[in-house]
């Protein structure tokens, strides 16, 4: 276990006062914030297992654990965002895209304030955000409805998929190759393992390309597309991530000037 973990989670124990926690303040305390006992008592663990994590011992502490810390903790945004970075675990929180509940307002506005299809993938390459540029390009995939519309799932199991993306094969077996370099190792982690079990299971051709094991940059450069109502479109592809957020990533599909 970290010790940049350990040494972050005592810090912010130290720093909740019992009253803050909703407990009793009472009698002699030897630091103003909670006790290690108390800290595991509201966390549903072991007072050995949290003093363990708090020295620095190999001990596994999940993604759903760690909420629960954040929660009792208190902690802000940043904080948490930390916490799940030291840990080297994904914070299983995520808010999901304009057309599908809950975005934050944050998100929303940013695409929307951009002249071009836009839209926000988050670590699983579900759009959390997108503007309505971005939804008459991508009908079959950027619509309202339950869950939030993913883009591989888009790109494999959606056949208006291989007739509105130019090119469709090598554009395909290139985002496989750039998924697996931005997920890196959490692959084998909870949603990611998910998606990618199904995603292999309903298709040959992911199957194969996943199973290749290539390894690409999302580097953007031309898109094309052959849209049922427009017509050819033609666009440069501009992929950023977001400071705050960097598993959450921008993309741009700017006009060919």
């Amino acid at each position: 276990m970290s010790n940049k973990l350990a040494e972050f989670i005592r810090a912010r124990r130290e720093a909740v006062t019992p009253a803050m926690a909703g407990l009793p303040g009472g009698g002699r305390r030897r630091t103003p914030g909670l006790r290690r006992e108390e800290l595991a008592q509201l966390c549903d663990v072991s007072p050995t297992w949290l003093t363990w994590l708090e020295q620095g011992r190999p001990v596994s502490a999940s993604a759903k654990m760690l909420a629960r810390l954040a929660q009792v903790l208190q902690l802000s945004a940043a904080e948490r965002a930390y916490l799940f970075e030291v840990a080297d675990k994904h914070d299983p929180s995520h808010g999901t895209g304009e057309g599908g509940g809950p975005a934050s307002a944050e998100l929303a506005a940013i695409v929307s304030a951009i002249d071009a299809p836009a839209y926000i993938l988050d670590r699983e390459w579900n759009a959390v955000a997108w503007n309505g540029a971005a939804s008459t390009l991508f009908a079959g995939w950027l619509q309202a409805g339950e869950g939030a519309p993913n883009q591989l799932r888009f790109m494999f199991l959606d056949a208006a998929a291989r007739e509105l993306v130019v090119g469709w094969p090598e554009r395909a077996r290139r985002l496989v190759a750039e998924f697996r370099a931005d997920i890196g190792r959490h692959a084998d982690q909870a949603p990611l393992a998910g998606l990618i079990a199904e995603l292999t299971g309903a298709s040959l051709e992911f199957r194969l390309w996943w199973s290749a094991q290539q390894v690409l940059g999302r580097d953007g450069g031309l898109r094309s597309f052959q849209h049922p109502l427009q017509g050819a479109l033609s666009f440069n592809q501009v992929t950023l991530h977001l400071a705050r957020q960097h598993e959450l990533k921008l993309v741009m599909l700017l006009p060919v000037s």
